[in-house]
């Protein structure tokens, strides 16, 4: 794979996230993770619908979309490092996240997890 030309600003391999509800989404990577968002795109006959957005978290980028009929919601589960797991659970959870995991030193770090307003699971971890 050593001849795969990449665009800048993403990677080999991103997720692509199907939701419903996927502005929730986008202001919840801003808000917990700091995401930055690279491009949206709007559905022509719905305006309210994202048809293509990309976050960039980190060094990583995320695409989705909302769902509809043709391609219906897919939430995933992601695996983030941050800089304090303890901090980004509080934070994730006063943007409308649910409890998963309590924050507990683990084996890999400190970690937690949480149900985002769309469905997707993140775990969340800080390195000791």
């Amino acid at each position: 794979m050593s001849n795969v030309k990449v665009p800048n600003g993403h990677q080999t391999l991103m997720p692509y996230l199907m939701l419903t509800g996927a502005a929730k989404f986008k202001e919840f990577t801003i808000n917990v993770f700091g995401g930055e968002i690279v491009s949206t795109h709007l559905q022509e006959d719905d305006p309210a619908l994202i048809k293509h957005s990309e976050v960039k978290i980190g060094d990583s980028t995320i695409m989705f979309c909302d769902a509809r009929a043709e391609w219906p919601a897919q939430p995933a589960n992601m695996f983030i490092y941050v800089a304090n797991a303890d901090d980004t659970y509080e934070k994730a959870l006063s943007e409308g996240a649910t409890k998963v995991m309590e924050p507990a030193d683990q084996d890999y770090g400190r970690s937690c997890g949480v149900t985002d307003p769309c469905g997707n699971v993140w775990w969340i971890t800080s390195v000791l």
